[in-house]
């Protein structure tokens, strides 16, 4: 696996708008470097993300893109 400082800016210039690190304990975290409505937060988007690893991530982050797109949709 690469370099975390390289993960880290793949993974932000996939995401935008979302700011990626790493715990001391090695979890990974993400969070929105913008604000969601409470709609939002009601509806499932969150603030920030929490997984084990680099893949678990992704798949959180997918899951909030796919929020993120449908609601642009309506």
């Amino acid at each position: 696996m690469g370099d975390f400082e390289d993960l880290k800016a793949i993974i932000e210039a996939e995401y935008p708008g979302w700011l990626v690190w790493r715990s001391d304990a090695g979890r990974w975290y993400a969070t929105r470097s913008g604000d969601l409505t409470d709609a939002q937060l009601q509806a499932g988007f969150a603030m920030t993300l929490a997984a084990d690893d680099e893949p678990g991530l992704r798949e959180l982050l997918i899951d909030q893109a796919r929020k993120d797109t449908e609601e642009r949709e309506g």
